[in-house]
């Protein structure tokens, strides 16, 4: 391969993402790209994904780079089930005249496998991004069940992009050799939140956030983000702020988000409806001003693979309070400078932590920003790149 040329990169994902869309942009600027996309997302399937309401995002989701529309011949195409993706094209497509590698976002989905095979089938190294981490509690059969199909699957990719370390225990855990693996960290568009946040404050925008729903300018005030879902446990953190309203008479709390359990939320939460406000969901834009109008993040959930709401409010200036189950803890919570960890579902605990109001470090969370970047986690591709393709040409190179 001629070491001047950009590599042709084929990336291959579901559908469109707001956290992905930025790194697009990034890399279609340093590689060949191309991406893959098996289903157009509707207004009414984001409503369907558990955020409660139908809408389309407020940022540019496919500008700046190359994209491709697959056909979809799902009979019932979404992306709620394994097979609302299916793309057979894709064994015409991913093939060495048109890539040197695919890229491909998860395994969950039949166009997913799709584009696995079609690599396989056609010789066309390809890599695997995700963020699955091992469960903390599995029967010994599911454990056993799923051990050796993967043990014979993780290891026949060129390449895995491993997120942080729960997911490189992950795949070390199903046989992935160190030389397979590079790191391309979880991020989000770290400009794009710190910017606007400050912004906000400058122009009074986050105190207008404060005004709008009685909140004192010199209040502490706890913010949640997320989707109103079982597994994010949103009623922890209501119940913990209720405890902590009684006692702290500068506490507020305010939850953004929409989804199944937030009536019930609310009506937890009536007792004291004048420190626990519900702002329902906010777009991309406008929430760097909501998080510029807190002091600190809760995410409560349980089975969380990573929490890029984490990442979000670090680029803003907030440390953050999750849960043990929260994937990204051991990455970017250093206890007392970037936030604080607390055993999932111990709302005594989260209220303590909330009462006791941790302020967090200024440069700590800047660190941790710069070390999970688009910038970083691009360096990892082009490592993952640069080493399977070499490694090709060595291979296809006849011996003397």
């Amino acid at each position: 391969m001629n070491g001047s040329r950009r590599h042709r990169l084929a990336i291959l994902t579901t559908h469109p993402i707001q956290y992905y869309a930025p790194w697009f942009r990034y890399l279609a600027r340093h590689l060949d790209l191309e991406v893959l996309y098996a289903h157009q997302q509707d207004a009414a399937g984001q409503g369907a994904a558990g955020f409660g309401v139908s809408f389309d995002w407020d940022v540019p989701l496919l500008e700046g780079y190359r994209y491709r529309w697959l056909k979809n011949i799902s009979r019932n195409p979404g992306l709620q089930g394994f097979g609302g993706c299916d793309t057979p094209e894709l064994f015409n497509i991913v093939t060495p005249e048109n890539y040197d590698a695919l890229l491909v976002l998860g395994w969950n989905k039949k166009s997913l496998v799709q584009g696995i095979r079609a690599a396989w089938r056609n010789g066309v190294p390809v890599f695997a991004r995700g963020d699955s981490q091992l469960p903390t509690e599995r029967s010994l059969l599911k454990r056993a069940l799923k051990f050796f199909p993967y043990r014979w699957f993780l290891p026949r990719f060129d390449a895995h992009l491993y997120v942080g370390q729960h997911n490189r225990e992950y795949l070390r855990h199903y046989g992935v050799q160190d030389r397979q693996l590079f790191f391309s960290p979880h991020f989000v568009d770290n400009d794009f939140f710190s910017s606007r946040a400050e912004a906000a404050r400058r122009s009074g925008a986050a105190s207008a956030v404060r005004e709008q729903f009685g909140i004192p300018c010199d209040a502490i005030v706890a913010i949640f983000v997320g989707k109103f879902l079982p597994k994010k446990r949103p009623l922890d953190f209501v119940r913990a702020s209720i405890r902590v309203a009684r006692s702290r008479e500068r506490f507020h709390a305010l939850l953004i988000g929409d989804g199944p359990l937030r009536r019930e939320a609310e009506s937890v939460a009536a007792e004291n409806a004048r420190k626990i406000h519900f702002a329902g969901f906010r777009n991309q834009n406008n929430l760097p001003a909501f998080y510029a109008a807190a002091d600190l993040l809760v995410l409560p959930s349980e089975e969380e693979t990573w929490g890029l709401v984490v990442n979000e409010t670090m680029a803003c200036g907030l440390p953050a309070i999750v849960s043990e189950d929260v994937g990204c803890a051991p990455d970017l919570i250093d206890v007392d400078f970037t936030g604080w960890t607390f055993p999932t579902g111990d709302v005594t605990a989260l209220a303590d932590l909330l009462l006791r109001f941790p302020s967090g470090d200024r440069k700590a969370l800047r660190y941790k920003c710069e070390t999970h970047s688009i910038a970083r986690a691009t360096i990892g591709l082009q490592q993952a790149l640069a080493t399977v393709c070499a490694r090709k040409m060595r291979m296809s190179r006849p011996s003397r």
